[in-house]
């Protein structure tokens, strides 16, 4: 992926052609418009065999402009940077900034193409993608463009699994507004593949990210506590937080009330979700009794308190009907 900062200061992730694709795409275009070149040329010699040669030499050095170097132009800014055969690979010319080519973008990329395509057969080109970290040819660079591609796989969301039970609400307190937003990029990933890592290999990096957040936080992790754990509850209490801000701003909003949802989230059921990777048979739950339920008025000691109808026929909320 390749970051591009717009002019409103926005970053765009694109993921840059590469050399094969973009070979294919320039041989698909050669290959159209040699075609229609060959037909031209056939229709004009066709046509003007009773001109002299040198009308014939500077139409067929016209008829060589227009088609391979005027029509790719043309095409490139017309469709926005979609040739035929980027079309086809699903490519696409942009500018540094993310935005749109225009016809001076296109006319240094077709210009400079005939030198390092036409004249060379492609090697400057291959060379420079090669040698460039987001495989620009000299087109691009003096451009000021980049091919990307359109057509990206979306990959699946990966399920973060819940924490133990027994951590919710337990990083309450904990500051998280230190943490910058490519760590918990990183934890998330290292969650949702932990199923898929080695053991040891998983447990190593998520001791290592668990480090790197308790640094930034300044709050280390609960002793005994699995570091996949700690980063689960982590990332789920910083979930619950951004739940809140959100509703609590549709809230002020002026919009329809809305219950913010509750600091301990609701969790799945040991049956209908996977068991969680970082479940280590050394680390135990701190056992204690179970939470006992609210004590009653009569539980409590109190005396109990009963209503009853009066005798009187009136009812029990003390209202006497108007006579």
């Amino acid at each position: 992926m390749s970051e591009l900062v717009t002019g409103e200061a926005v970053a765009l992730e694109l993921r840059p052609a590469r050399l094969p694709s973009r070979a294919l795409a320039v041989l698909l275009d050669l290959a159209v418009a040699v075609a229609v070149y060959v037909a031209v040329t056939v229709a004009l010699v066709a046509s003007t065999a009773s001109l002299d040669v040198a009308a014939q030499t500077a139409l067929s050095i016209a008829t060589f402009v227009l088609v391979l170097v005027g029509g790719p132009i043309a095409v490139e800014t017309l469709s926005h940077g979609r040739s035929l055969g980027k079309m086809a690979c699903g490519l696409r010319v942009v500018r540094d900034d993310g935005g749109p080519v225009r016809f001076r973008h296109s006319l240094v990329r077709g210009l400079i193409g005939v030198i390092e395509i036409l004249m060379t057969f492609g090697v400057v080109a291959c060379i420079a993608s090669l040698v460039s970290a987001r495989g620009r040819r000299l087109g691009d660079v003096f451009a000021g463009t980049l091919v990307v591609r359109e057509r990206v796989p979306v990959a699946p969301a990966g399920f973060v699994p819940p924490p133990p039970p027994w951590l919710a609400g337990r990083f309450a307190e904990l500051d998280l507004s230190a943490v910058p937003d490519d760590l918990w990029l990183a934890v998330r990933q290292c969650l949702t593949r932990m199923g898929q890592l080695d053991p040891r290999v998983g447990w190593t990096m998520a001791e290592r990210l668990a480090s790197d957040v308790a640094a930034r936080t300044g709050a280390p992790a609960p002793q005994g506590v699995p570091p996949a754990a700690y980063l689960a509850a982590v990332v789920q209490e910083r979930q619950v937080r951004e739940a809140r801000r959100a509703f609590g701003a549709a809230q002020g909003g002026g919009g329809p009330a809305m219950t913010a949802p509750a600091a301990s989230p609701t969790y799945v059921s040991p049956a209908a979700a996977p068991p969680a990777p970082w479940a280590a048979p050394s680390v135990v739950p701190p056992a204690g009794p179970p939470a006992a339920p609210p004590a009653g008025p009569a539980q409590a000691g109190g005396p109990e308190v009963t209503r009853e109808a009066p005798s009187d026929g009136r009812s029990g909320t003390g209202f006497v009907p108007p006579a």
